[in-house]
């Protein structure tokens, strides 16, 4: 890389640039569809991975930063929005979770509860998250992480421009012995005044003080008209709380001359810590990734940028997210008023196309009772005219003397006298 800004800036669009071109590894369903100007997941429930080979960088005696941006397009409900660097060869054709890696960095969600920022350093072949809980934003705008690595070993974590935690690997990290320890064999000295008030020797208990009662006959007390001490016994006046009763007599507190503040436990050198003037430098950068499993995907990743110089990345922010985040303030209220008219015009038009349906329906179910209706009365006019014209056969039958058998009729009493 040729300069500070110019080269870096190539580095940001190298990355961007080369991951249309990576191919994608079927077998281990490892799909990633990309964009014009980004790379988004698609479709749910999948491991995506993609690599992209960028410029080696190294941050040997140099200001390591790294920033991209992400926008969960979806409520994730579980999954990963976070980058990787790699350093050393990469097979990118089988890229994946078990890839060594030298820095990931970005947010993790899964459900209510964890909505983490992971910051894992690698350090002589192993990995070391950081000891801090750092929160992830969760909602559905694009957002800007950066992370920046000082050759002090100092570090700032930035989310949108605006730093979110900052520290040092010494402390935040579990990679090296910590430089001091607690004395385990230290112990308090018997001297040691802690108390910071003392009660005052020469404060003295007043005359008499003991003497004064806790309560008093009540003095505005009358005995009733209706009492009989015959019957009653003799009026005692109630008790009342005694206004000069001062509680236990203490003594008066004063500050401890001798005090020296709360003992704690001495710090001291560490003998097993070995320092590592070389412990924020990685090994050289040659790979950055995307290696996340997401169960509702569309998360969009965008402007990956690799660089030393934090006055220039943050310059990149406010040209490009900032700025377009502005004006979706304005748009996005609009958007919204728009789509709920919409959904008000769907939801009318559905509305009126259940009520034609109802009529419809109420009208076929009308014409369906008046059919049966007539039906039933036809057949009831059936078995009439029927039972009419089988009475009528009967009886000639029987003046002309037919037999009835079969006809199942019984023949009635007045006719069988009749006949007889």
């Amino acid at each position: 890389m040729v300069g500070r800004a110019a080269g870096l800036n190539q580095t940001g669009k190298g990355v961007r640039e080369r991951l249309v071109l990576l191919s994608i590894q079927q077998e281990n369903i490892l799909e990633t569809r990309m964009t014009k100007a980004c790379i988004q997941t698609y479709p749910d429930a999948k491991h995506y991975a993609i690599s992209a080979k960028i410029p080696e960088f190294s941050n040997k005696d140099r200001t390591l930063v790294v920033q991209y941006s992400i926008k969960f397009e979806q409520d994730i409900e579980c999954g990963g929005g976070y980058i990787k660097l790699m350093s050393g060869y990469v097979n990118q054709k089988k890229f994946g979770g078990d890839t060594p890696y030298s820095l990931m960095f970005g947010p993790d969600l899964c459900g209510t509860q964890t909505k983490k920022l992971h910051l894992i350093l690698s350090y002589q072949g192993q990995n070391y998250p950081i000891k801090k809980d750092l929160q992830c934003e969760t909602d559905k705008l694009t957002h800007v992480y950066t992370f920046i690595l000082r050759p002090d070993a100092t570090y700032s974590l930035l989310v949108d421009n605006r730093e979110r935690e900052s520290g040092s690997m010494y402390t935040d990290w579990d990679i090296l012995p910590p430089r001091k320890i607690k004395d385990v064999n230290a112990k308090k000295p018997k001297d040691w005044e802690e108390r910071e008030y003392i009660d005052d020797p020469n404060d003295v208990k007043p005359e008499g003080y003991d003497r004064i009662p806790a309560e008093i006959l009540d003095p505005k007390a009358k005995k009733p008209d209706s009492w009989d001490e015959d019957e009653d016994g003799i009026w005692r006046p109630p008790k009342i709380p005694n206004p000069k009763y001062r509680g236990t007599w203490k003594r008066k507190k004063i500050k401890n001359p001798n005090y020296k503040g709360k003992w704690k436990i001495q710090w001291i050198d560490n003998p097993e810590f070995e320092d590592d003037p070389d412990l924020y430098v990685m090994k050289p950068l040659k790979y950055v990734g995307i290696e996340v499993w997401q169960v509702k995907a569309g998360s969009v990743y965008d402007n990956i940028l690799i660089c030393d110089d934090p006055a220039y990345a943050k310059q990149v922010v406010e040209e490009t997210v900032i700025r377009h985040r502005e004006v979706s303030k304005h748009i996005f209220p609009l958007l919204t008023a728009v789509t709920i008219i919409i959904h008000l015009q769907i939801n009318h038009l559905l509305f009126a196309q259940m009520l034609r349906l109802k009529k419809k329906l109420l009208r076929k179910q009308r014409r369906c009772g008046e059919l049966r209706k007539k039906r039933k009365l036809n057949e009831q006019g059936r078995k009439v005219s029927e039972g009419k014209r089988r009475g009528g056969m009967i009886d000639t039958a029987i003046d002309t003397g037919i037999s009835t058998e079969g006809m199942n009729y019984e023949r009635p009493k007045s006719r069988e006298k009749h006949i007889a």
